[in-house]
């Protein structure tokens, strides 16, 4: 790491705003070299937005960034859709060889002879990992990284860690990935209601510190709702006292002295109310305590008819392969009614491709796939983009009577999407606000079973966990491809994976899967203790009985097997 603590980059006074919705205020910060910095916040508080000003795709309404003219940042955009033309284009160039490196150290091998077809199928996984290829080639000074690892595998993502690690330039990171910002950030950029505020250490520290600011500001608010409530309590009784000697003052009477003396009183209480006011009010200028934003409270609703029959998916011998490459083959499993399943494999492998022939929208080489008839499914893909741009959400989902556009609403407002969002087009959406638009649609209608394709790419932290907790509800069939672990752990039981060309069926939850091998090592450990053990008791025994008991015989063939057992273990 760089002790080398100049400035890169430096953000002054910037300000951006959409529709009349003010983004970015005022933010002001400064990017050291060797820093690594995490932005976090919900979706559509505009940190895309804030990312593209400082590349330059995108100009601020006000405000100056201030970078030296040789400084070359990579940057890796959210949306992976720079599609296959770009690849073609940088395959081709000079910086290509450097690319194929890193792409191989991706897992990603003889990308120089992918063909067009070869270039025109690839996964979520295969076009982010050329695309990082890509940046990492450029031999950038600063690197922007927008949710680099929503498509990656495990794999990908300890490639990532492993790379930040070496890399000496400044870093920032827009993720929601709770375990890769603990791997890699030390400072915690938050956005929120267009400004920014400043955390140090990684993302757990700062959920911390957040919730100890968040604490503290109720704690002072408390406590300065009570002094205006004693206050405005003060006033209402010199008010009264004021008025009191009002009316005394103006009541019938022939004596002029006690009418003077009142009206002089009741004004001198005006003077004072008028005086009280004018403190509290400075005061309260000074140091205005805001009461906290509350953290939004999102909720899912799913309601899934009676159970059907038991087997709703079943492949037997199935496999998939386009022209020189096979994604898998002999491959038999089945998937039961209301069973969670989590499909786990490299990029590339067909996750994607065999969900697309559970729906139906790919066909397949050899072998036999049965879905039943009488289920219905949803399905979340990985691509947010196919929303008609130019319809509010409420067009979109395409409800028309009172009823359904009412829980429509509710539903997205729940979700975090407000009142104002809801009525812009798709269009000015985030992927993150795209998302929830279609996971409403899907929570609308009751489906038998959902198949999420990366289901948590473009939600913030409290909507993952809000999904998470929603889905342990529903009582339909799941089945989802996430690179989310914490996401995938916490929902499914029972995993699909893709390895070698092969599908296998596991009855366990992915952390299990992982430390599969550890167990065994354990297991062998154990095994060969309690070997021993046996061999050190029947020497203690062979020991004190005469070689002619007849007992002698059986102790020696049962430590001879217990020899041969003992080294096989080792062996």
């Amino acid at each position: 790491m760089h002790t080398n603590q100049q400035v890169v980059l430096k953000v002054m006074n910037l300000e951006k705003s959409f529709y009349l919705r003010k983004v970015l205020d005022n933010i002001q910060f400064e990017i050291k070299n060797g820093e690594r910095i995490g932005l976090v916040g919900y979706n559509g508080t505009g940190k895309t937005t804030l990312a593209n000003i400082l590349i330059g795709k995108i100009s601020p309404d006000k405000g100056v960034i201030e970078k030296s003219t040789d400084l070359t940042i990579g940057f890796l955009s959210q949306s992976i859709d720079y599609e296959v033309s770009d690849f073609h284009q940088s395959l081709a160039g000079s910086k290509s060889k450097g690319i194929f490196q890193h792409a191989s150290e991706l897992g990603l091998h003889k990308v120089f002879d992918w063909e067009e077809d070869r270039l025109n199928h690839l996964s979520g996984g295969e076009k982010l990992k050329l695309a990082l290829s890509m940046v990492w080639a450029t031999k950038p000074d600063l690197l922007i990284l927008d949710e680099p690892t929503n498509h990656l595998d495990f794999h990908g993502i300890e490639w990532l860690v492993t790379e930040l690690e070496k890399f000496q330039g400044p870093v920032l990171i827009i993720s929601h990935d709770r375990h890769f910002l603990d791997k890699t950030v030390k400072r915690v950029f938050e956005l929120e209601h267009g400004k920014l505020h400043f955390y140090n250490g990684n993302y757990s520290d700062y959920r911390k510190e957040k919730q100890h600011r968040v604490e503290n500001q109720q704690h002072q608010y408390s406590v300065q709702q009570r002094q205006i409530e004693m206050v405005e309590l003060q006033m209402e009784q010199l008010k009264s006292w004021s008025e009191k000697g009002h009316r005394n003052s103006t009541k019938q009477g022939r004596d002029f002295g006690p009418k003077e003396y009142h009206r002089v009183k009741a004004k001198k209480r005006d003077n004072q109310v008028k005086s009280k006011m004018k403190r509290l009010q400075n005061e309260l200028e000074k140091n205005k305590f805001e009461k906290p934003a509350e953290e939004v409270q999102i909720r899912f609703q799913f309601d899934t008819q009676g159970k059907r029959g038991k087997r709703i998916i079943e492949a037997k011998r199935l496999k998939k392969s386009y022209k020189d490459r096979t994604l898998f083959y002999n491959a038999n499993f089945y998937i039961n009614h209301g069973e969670r399943v989590g499909l786990l494999g490299g990029n590339g492998c067909g996750k994607t491709t065999l969900i697309k022939m559970i729906l139906d929208q790919e066909s397949y080489t050899e072998g036999d796939l049965w879905r039943s008839d009488s289920i219905k499914i949803a399905y979340l893909s990985q691509d947010v983009d196919d929303l008609p741009s130019d319809k509010t959400s409420i067009e979109a989902l395409g409800f028309t009577d009172r009823e359904s556009v009412l829980k429509a609403r509710t539903l997205l407002a729940n979700l975090g999407l407000k009142e104002a969002l809801i009525n812009k087009p798709i269009g000015t959406l985030s992927l993150g606000e795209r998302t929830r638009v279609k996971l409403v649609d899907m929570l609308m209608k009751e489906y038998d079973v959902l198949i999420l394709d990366e289901p948590t790419n473009h939600l913030d932290l409290p909507s993952r966990e809000q999904l998470e907790n929603t889905l342990s509800e529903f009582t339909g069939t799941i089945i989802t491809v996430s690179h989310d672990y914490y996401f995938l752990n916490k929902l499914c039981e029972r995993l699909l994976v893709f390895e070698n060309q092969q599908i296998q069926r596991f009855e366990m939850k992915p952390e299990e899967y992982f430390n599969k091998d550890v167990k065994k090592e354990v297991n062998h450990e154990e095994a060969l203790l309690i070997i021993e053990n046996k061999i050190a008791m029947i020497l203690g025994e062979l020991s004190i009985i005469d070689q002619k008991d007849p007992k002698y015989r059986v102790l020696d063939q049962e430590f001879k097997e217990l020899l041969k057992q003992k080294k096989e273990l080792i062996g």
